[in-house]
């Protein structure tokens, strides 16, 4: 029978709900029979995407005998971290505090019932192997302590609650801000590049796409010529790596070794929409054909697999097919010569690295770019153009016949905060490239969050079966503020403006804390064992940081100084955190730069034709410090920097903070004012 997580909305949960383990969701419920009938509490914290918490489900909450002691022993509450990443935040910390170890998923936590934990891990084996104990054997002896050591536990308690206290930053002194965050967090990544073949730090490499955003912002406006090759390096190796689906497009979340060949092959909507923006930029830069190809190509995958009918996107792709990790993405040669005609193999195997020993398990090969089609141009005397329509060709084939593989399952749970990273990455590619139908994908998704999300002023976090539900968070409210501000500047709407000013004052009504920064959980949200306020950046960008940034720059638009003060007030608050670990701030640090620096923000003004000669003109350069708006001559009422004269030409009207320059008559002149900051 069904138990309790068939009804939920997270397919996570629906994964378990045919579990003989008599699951619950976080809830009164739970925690109330918790209580009620003096029972430690099982909870476990997971995802859909996640290979190990597909392994432990197999071995052990598909087993009777398993599921039998868990029930007889514990409370069992399953979680969706992606749903409720205010618990994992809670528990993963306490993980650490407990284990003195990180910690990951699946996280296995053993709580009080009033919500305190007292054990935890995270994967454990059926039986005892990898040095970790059996499932079966732990429960048993976690039962025991706490039937029988329950003082040495409340001591405990008191310990794990005082550091997760310690945890949110004390209100800031009046100190001064200065750049040296800024400058030591790019020093520390600038150090920490692998210098051969790209990325921050060793195996396993992360795309890192926030941190790779803000070194190449400061690169621009320190003259920094080696830190932006850096950058740029690190992004053609990914590109031509394992970790980006060649045939597909779209990247996975991270490479298993350190030249980005192979992937934990789980595609997330968060890395995406980032990834989609730094590509468009490093085009911008540097006018690479395979960065346009692969934003191109991402772009497709997000609207051909990742977005509803009804237009908002889904979460992310599973790693596994038929219980095998990585089956639907890897090939054999004999399939490749079974699809191809002699001419395309001859290009696409040594160009998808076929033509070399097995990458993937000794036994099948995932494809990345071994040669580029200049090399083997040479090699086959074929010319380049040639070989080209060859690889299209071959590739079209490759990915029709994956199709008719048994696909990864799908997240179709539609999250508001990674939907707003990737509508930000669309838009803005959009922007850059002049993609109209990108950005009519990216403002779909936008419409789908304000006719579902958004409820009696206030959003819902997630959407799944035509139910929208939970509390917002603070990154909800943060990264969709940042996305409207992006889409003003792709296609000026008052509706966009209004929506962006009302979830700007939903924000600071509802998750700031007047001594400085925003809670990660809203004023009337249920009361937990601690109200997080994080800084730093983790998988997805710091909501401090990314909210500090968009309420700076919407501040410096009305000249609003409630919400100039916010920022700042975030800013300061964290600042001390900022100074002592730099390089796990870059968001924040991103924020205080533009604080110290005001934005730049252009308001065209004209034509509607003029306007996208000179709209077109801007876009297609790297302006990460400039926003820029494009308002038609028939646009009335308008407000803040917005209100601007219009005439039968172009003016454009450049402005930093209060002061504004004369009207500028012609694009040149404006693109030279613009980049008169060091530029590389």
């Amino acid at each position: 029978m069904p138990n309790r997580l068939a009804l939920e909305t997270s397919p996570y949960l629906q994964q378990h709900g045919d579990n003989p383990v008599d699951w619950h969701a976080w809830g009164e419920e739970a925690l109330k029979l918790a209580r009620d009938e003096d029972k430690p509490i099982l909870l476990s914290v997971g995802y859909s995407a996640c290979h190990w918490c597909h392994v432990m489900a197999h071995e052990s909450f598909e087993d009777a005998h398993t599921a039998a002691l868990m029930n007889a022993l514990f409370v069992n509450i399953k979680v969706d971290r992606e749903e409720r990443p205010d618990l994992d935040q809670i528990y993963q910390t306490a993980h650490h505090v407990l284990t003195q170890r990180s910690g990951g998923w699946p996280l296995t936590m053993f709580l009080t019932p009033d919500q305190k934990p007292f054990f935890g891990g995270t994967y454990f084996p059926k039986s005892s192997r990898f040095g970790l104990p059996g499932f079966e054997d732990l429960l048993r002896k976690i039962a025991v302590v706490y039937r029988e050591k329950r003082s040495e536990i409340d001591r405990q308690n008191e310990s794990v609650l005082e550091f997760l206290a310690s945890t949110l930053p004390e209100p800031a002194a009046s100190v001064a801000l200065m750049s040296e965050p800024v400058l030591a967090a790019a020093r520390q990544f600038k150090s920490g590049f692998d210098e051969i073949h790209g990325g921050i730090g060793r195996a396993p490499k992360f795309p890192h796409p926030c941190e790779l955003a803000f070194c190449l912002r400061i690169a621009r406006s320190t003259a920094d010529v080696q830190l932006r090759d850096l950058v740029i390096l690190t992004l053609r190796k990914m590109a031509q790596g394992g970790i980006y689906d060649q045939l597909g497009g779209g990247f996975c979340r991270y490479s298993v070794d350190a030249y980005w060949l192979i992937p934990h092959f789980e595609k997330m909507l968060y890395d995406n929409g980032p990834l989609l923006r730094l590509y468009a930029d490093a085009w911008a830069i540097t006018g690479d054909p395979l960065f346009q190809r692969v934003c191109e190509e991402t772009a497709g995958w997000v609207m051909r697999e990742m977005q509803s009918p009804q237009g908002g996107f889904y979460s992310s792709l599973d790693a596994d097919s038929e219980h095998e990790e990585g089956k639907f993405y890897v090939w054999s040669r004999e399939e490749f010569a079974a699809l191809l005609n002699d001419d395309e193999y001859g290009i696409a195997l040594p160009y998808y690295g076929l033509d070399r020993a097995p990458n993937f398990e000794g036994r099948a090969w995932n494809p990345y770019v071994a040669q580029t089609l200049e090399a083997i141009s040479a090699q086959t005397g074929r010319n380049l153009r040639e070989c080209s329509s060859l690889l299209q060709s071959a590739r079209t084939k490759l990915l029709a016949a994956r199709e008719k593989r048994t696909r990864p399952g799908r997240d179709e749970k539609i999250l508001v905060s990674w939907n707003a990273l990737m509508i930000e990455g669309l838009i803005h590619a959009a922007r850059v490239f002049e993609r109209d139908e990108w950005l009519a994908s990216a403002r779909r998704a936008v419409q789908f969050l304000a006719s579902n999300m958004w409820r009696q002023g206030r959003l819902l976090a997630t959407y799944k079966d035509n139910r929208a539900h939970l509390n917002a968070y603070l990154d909800d409210y943060a990264f969709l503020l940042a996305a409207l501000l992006e889409s003003l500047q792709a296609a000026y709407t008052d509706a966009d403006l209004r929506f962006a000013t009302t979830l700007a004052n939903a924000l600071l009504d509802h998750f700031e804390d007047r001594g400085g920064g925003f809670f990660f959980t809203s004023n009337d949200h249920e009361a937990l064992i601690l109200r997080p306020k994080p800084g730093a950046d983790n998988a997805t960008p710091s909501g401090n940081g990314i909210a500090a940034l968009a309420l700076w720059r919407l501040g410096n638009l009305y000249g609003d100084t409630r919400y100039l003060g916010a920022a700042e007030n975030t800013v300061r608050i964290f600042y001390p955190a900022m100074v002592r670990q730099a390089e796990a701030h870059s968001t924040l640090c991103t924020a205080l730069d533009e604080i110290l620096e005001p934005t730049k923000m252009v308001v065209l003004r004209g034509p509607r034709d003029a306007l996208h000669t000179w709209h077109k003109a801007l876009a297609r350069r790297y302006l990460p410090d400039t926003m820029t708006f494009a308002i038609e001559s028939t646009q009335s009422d308008l407000t803040g920097v917005f209100d601007k004269p219009a005439g039968n030409t172009v003016n454009a009207y450049l402005c930093r903070g209060v002061t504004c320059m004369p009207p500028i008559g012609d694009v040149e002149t404006l693109v030279a004012n613009l980049e008169a900051a060091p530029v590389v």
